[in-house]
């Protein structure tokens, strides 16, 4: 076996070691950030959920429909450490989606994830958090592998007014197919404000902006987003959420019709129904995608409707 051969086949072990490294230097800190603390208790979980997915998306002449279906599949395995003032995650979860139609291949993706939380006090609590992605669609790239490194602070002064901020560092590797691999990295910045009318009825403001920086000119963008959401309950265990949200993305290498770099925006109002009945978890989601950009071929609108049905044992 060639040295080239070796250096491959030990890839996925270097990851995998990378990741149990990082889950426990999480678990091993929570001890120590609640050293004072008795009563540390395991709480593992699971979850399942199939989804359906009908979309159609026209472009602006309406000489183009592209309609697409899918069926998916998401299973979740979680733990639990958690003491009076601290808690410990682990989660590993995987999607398959079965896309329906000729010419589309089906696609599968998987995450690890390690966290920590510590309430500093009755009002201000601490996140830490470690992700790894296999096979994610990003905004650059349908084939992408990923770490994330998170820190993110919530102030919450009273039950009626949060405030939350979050920081994340992404490196990413894509697959281009016959090409060489490419990387790219950067950072993405999340605030939101949430107002607390009663139980699970709120009114959330949240702002995002993010940047990946590459040497693959295809790669690179930035990323600026707002969204409004309010969830109101209508019934027992049952809830509406209606939203909008706008986002506004320019890319590094791509250019437009006439020269200058790609700049797309998109509008984006959508209604969720939400029906938690015990531990079956069954939503409903219908979305309208308005899409404008300096790149004609891109301008486009459509529906999305999605279901999904999920159980947490």
């Amino acid at each position: 076996m060639s040295i080239t051969r070796i250096a491959r086949a030990l890839v996925p072990a270097r990851k995998t070691w990378h990741i149990a490294a990082l889950t426990l230097g999480l678990v091993a800190a929570a001890p120590l950030a609640a050293a004072d603390e008795p009563g540390w208790t395991l709480e593992p979980d699971a979850r399942i959920d199939i989804q359906a997915v009908s979309a159609q998306t026209t472009t602006r002449d309406e000489d183009l429909v592209i309609d697409g279906e899918a069926l998916s599949v998401r299973a979740q395995v979680g733990l639990g450490i958690e003491s009076k003032r601290t808690r410990v995650r682990l989660e590993a979860d995987r999607v398959e989606v079965f896309r329906l139609g000729s010419g589309r291949d089906d696609v599968s993706r998987d995450r690890l994830t390690a966290s920590i939380e510590h309430d500093l006090t009755d009002t201000f609590e601490l996140q830490a958090q470690v992700r790894r992605y296999d096979d994610l669609v990003t905004v650059e790239s349908p084939d992408t592998d990923a770490w994330e490194y998170s820190a993110r602070a919530t102030f919450e002064p009273t039950r009626e007014n949060r405030f939350r901020v979050q920081g994340t560092w992404r490196e990413r590797q894509y697959d281009n197919g016959a090409g060489p691999a490419t990387a790219g990295e950067g950072e993405r910045i999340d605030a939101q404000y949430r107002r607390r009318f009663g139980p699970y009825h709120y009114l959330a403001f949240d702002l995002r902006t993010e940047t990946i920086r590459s040497d693959d000119p295809q790669r690179g963008y930035e990323r600026d987003s707002a969204s409004l959401a309010y969830t109101r309950p209508i019934g027992p265990d049952l809830r509406l959420r209606p939203a909008i949200e706008l986002i506004k993305t320019r890319f590094d290498g791509r250019t437009a019709d006439d020269g200058p770099l790609r700049r797309d925006r998109q509008v984006v109002p959508e209604v969720e129904l939400l029906w938690w009945p015990g531990k079956w978890r069954i939503e409903a989601e219908a979305k309208y995608v308005f899409f404008s950009s300096n790149e004609s071929a891109r301008e486009r609108q459509g529906y999305r409707l999605t279901l999904s049905i999920g159980y947490v044992f």
